[in-house]
């Protein structure tokens, strides 16, 4: 990965490409440099051919036990797509033959005959990675969901939406099982059963912030086009009628009680893979701004207190794509998003 140039993959889950990507910047004249590391980007997959390297901070999973040593891309998807959607809705194992792969709007639907396969191909109960033991069998069943079969692209101009269905944060529970119930130092509440009910849930309130919220200083957003697929959020929902229709004919809706119960997720935040910011995030959370003077970097100062050592090709791709120019010149963080209403 030269200097300055992006990785190339825009799916939505990222590209693991960041995790070789370390950045150095000065903020201001007074502090010591900082930097980015790559690993810090994301899921840092164990492929010693590829050059990717275990996690040099965290010998586990933050707040599970899953070893950071044993992390490939079969720790989360089953090589054998055993795991399957079936006619009733359920996920198991064995059963009808799996006819095709139920991740996209184009999936057919599961019928008397056949099962589709579980999204992303995803592991669910029971899966333990081959040569794992010791307890580290999943908990939880494969999240639902539906992405559009175009969606590895650029959101120079329109966006990507994969409607999030349920049971997102409790998938990533499988490795991270403490992480949300007060034994780790993450606050924030996601949807789930291991959350409570209600947890993470957006209220009336907060779904009329979301949708009002197009950038800082700008609430004059409308329901009709309030989705960003930066600052996503899970339906509540395993209706796959109501996600594929989301994907196909209403992509800009934003959150719906007439959809299901919309909620905050671990995704609304995070890529699932890696990005160009730190822990996977889908914007910069380490800066009060991710833009200055309408640019995303100051590639060309001696200061980068924003750009944090990225150059704009790489801050650009980072975001997807998204012109800078879509935000207000001084964009605050995206966490304003859901909370419009908090002082800017």
């Amino acid at each position: 990965m030269p200097f300055g140039t992006p990785p190339k993959q825009l799916s939505p889950g990222g590209d693991f490409g960041w995790l070789k990507k370390t950045y150095t910047w000065y903020a201001d004249v007074v502090s010591p440099m900082a930097s980015s590391a790559g690993d810090r980007h994301g899921h840092n997959i164990s492929a010693q051919d590829f050059g990717f390297q275990a996690d040099s901070k965290n010998a586990s999973a933050p707040g599970g036990s899953y070893p950071s040593s044993a992390l490939s891309c079969t720790s989360c998807h089953d090589p054998h797509g055993t795991y399957r959607r079936n006619q009733d809705g359920t996920i198991s194992t064995s059963g009808k033959p799996i006819r095709d792969s139920g991740s996209y709007d184009t999936s057919p639907t599961p019928d008397a005959q056949t099962s589709v396969g579980s999204y992303r191909m995803l592991g669910g109960t029971g899966y333990v990675p081959q040569g794992m033991t010791g307890g580290l069998a999943f908990s939880f069943a494969p999240p639902s969901a539906v992405a559009p079969s175009d969606y590895n692209r650029s959101e120079a101009t329109t966006l990507t939406r994969v409607a999030y269905g349920s049971g997102f944060s409790d998938w990533c529970r499988n490795c991270h099982t403490n992480i949300h119930n007060g034994t780790y130092s993450f606050k924030h509440p996601a949807a789930g059963f291991a959350s409570g009910a209600s947890a993470g849930t957006l209220d009336v309130t907060m779904i009329n912030y979301y949708d009002q919220y197009i950038k800082t200083g700008d609430l004059t957003g409308s329901a009709a086009t309030a989705y960003f697929s930066l600052v996503p959020f899970e339906i509540g929902t395993q209706n796959y009628s109501i996600l594929k229709s989301i994907v196909t004919t209403s992509p800009t809706k934003g959150p719906d009680l007439a959809d299901g119960s919309p909620a905050v997720m671990c995704l609304s935040c995070h890529r699932g893979h890696a990005s160009g910011w730190d822990y996977g995030m889908r914007w910069n959370s380490k800066t009060s701004q991710i833009t200055y003077n309408g640019k995303y970097s100051q590639e060309s100062l001696l200061y980068q207190p924003y750009g944090q050592g990225r150059t704009e090709a790489e801050a650009l791709q980072a975001y997807y794509q998204t012109p800078s120019l879509k935000f207000d010149p001084s964009q605050q963080g995206l966490c304003y998003k859901c909370h419009a209403t908090v002082p800017q």
